[in-house]
């Protein structure tokens, strides 16, 4: 897609056209541009936080879905609670947890009971 049509899907989509947005959302899923499905994100486009999600998981992007899961996004949480508990990354495991993030405290504490049995 050429600038100039990017440029017009941008100005559709940003006067309500849903059928921009979509296509939108496609291109820049497809083009893996974070910066894109962010803006499509905070303008309340839910398929545009799904992919991101899905995106910074895929690429192990945990300052993104930090970010998205200090926001509120419970699929951000629920990836970032997995990837932690992968890891053994105990402390965002704790920060999750401390944060009310229930999934992460159950994590926390299997992976502590883990490690005292170990000791």
């Amino acid at each position: 897609m050429s600038d100039p049509d990017l440029v017009d899907l941008r100005e559709r989509a940003g006067n309500g056209d849903r059928d921009a947005v979509d296509q939108l959302v496609e291109l820049a899923t497809e083009r893996g541009d974070l910066v894109e499905l962010r803006q499509l994100a905070e303008n309340g486009n839910t398929d545009a936080a799904a992919q991101l999600v899905e995106l910074a998981t895929e690429r192990g992007d945990t300052a993104e879905l930090r970010r998205l899961a200090d926001q509120g996004d419970r699929d951000a949480a629920d990836q970032l609670v997995e990837l932690a508990a992968e890891r053994a990354d105990v402390g965002e495991l704790r920060r999750l947890a401390d944060g009310g993030n229930r999934d992460a405290a159950d994590v926390l504490a299997e992976l502590t009971e883990e490690q005292d049995e170990g000791e």
